[in-house]
C-alpha cells in the first residue's frame, strides 16, 4: 500500500502528501530521547526520510535560483533546524554542479501560537532590519505553514523593503480548514491537522530536541502547558 503521494501541476514543485489516515510508525521502531517516551503518540516523518526530502528541495531551489545571490532568511525558532540542513545540501550542490548559487544569511522571529492553538496575531521579532532586503533575491526558510496568515505578514513587510525576488520554502504545510489558501514556492511534506513536534518543531520550546517529527499525545499538551 502506498503509504505517500507525491502531488503538484505540470511545471511546478512537488510535494510529498501525508493522508489523513496515515498510521504513522511505533516509537520503539526509532531512537526516542526517554523524556519523551509517554509524551508522543507515533513518529510520523522519520529524520532519515526528513533528509532525503530536504536533500531534493535544495537541488529544485538550485536548479531555478542558481546563478542569483540569494539572501537565505531563516524563520527561528523552528526552523532552525531545516535550514541548517537544507544549506549545506545547496553548499554541497554548489561544490558539485555547474549551477551554483551564492548564499548569505540572515534571521527573523514570528510568534503566532499560544499552546496548541494558532493565534490570529503575529508577532514579528527583528522586523525592523527588514529594510537590508532591499533590491535583494530572498529566499525565506519556515518549518510549518498552518493557516497562511504568519507567512502573508512577513511577505507583506517583505514587500514594503522592494526586494528584487522572493521565494519561500517551507518544510511543512498544513492541511486545514483555516487555511488562507496561501501556499510556498516550495514543500517538504503536506500534512494533515495534527500538532506535530520534533525536528525543531516546538510545544512550549520542548521537543525541539527530538530528531523525527512525531504527533504530541493530549497528556503532554497538559504537561507542558503554560
Amino acid at each position: 500500500m502506498e503509504r505517500f503521494k507525491m502531488t503538484g501541476p505540470c511545471n511546478m514543485n512537488l510535494t510529498c502528501v501525508i493522508p489523513d489516515d496515515e498510521k504513522g510508525y511505533e516509537l520503539d521502531l526509532f531512537c526516542v530521547p526517554k523524556h519523551y517516551e509517554e509524551d508522543l503518540d507515533r513518529v510520523i516523518i522519520p529524520h532519515g526520510l526528513i533528509m532525503d526530502r530536504t536533500e531534493r528541495l535544495a537541488r529544485d531551489i538550485v536548479r531555478d535560483m542558481g546563478g542569483h545571490h540569494i539572501v537565505a532568511l531563516c524563520v527561528l525558532k523552528g526552523g532552525y533546524k531545516f535550514f541548517a540542513d537544507l544549506l549545506d545540501y545547496i553548499k554541497a550542490l554548489n561544490q558539485n554542479c555547474d549551477k551554483s548559487v551564492p548564499l548569505t544569511v540572515d534571521f527573523i522571529r514570528l510568534k503566532s501560537y499560544c499552546n496548541d492553538q494558532s493565534t490570529n496575531r503575529v508577532k514579528v521579532i527583528g522586523g525592523d532590519e527588514l529594510s537590508t532586503l532591499t533590491g535583494k533575491n530572498v529566499l525565506i526558510v519556515e518549518d510549518i505553514v498552518e493557516t497562511g496568515r504568519t507567512m502573508e505578514t512577513l511577505l507583506s513587510l517583505l514587500s514594503e523593503c522592494n526586494p528584487k525576488m522572493v521565494k519561500v520554502v517551507s518544510l511543512l504545510v498544513k492541511r486545514t480548514p483555516r487555511s488562507s489558501g496561501y501556499r510556498p514556492d516550495y514543500m517538504g511534506f503536506e500534512v494533515p491537522d495534527w500538532f506535530l513536534v520534533g525536528y525543531a518543531l516546538d510545544y512550549n520550546e520542548y521537543f525541539r530536541d527530538l530528531s523525527h517529527i512525531c504527533i504530541l499525545n493530549e497528556k503532554a499538551k497538559v504537561k507542558y502547558k503554560l
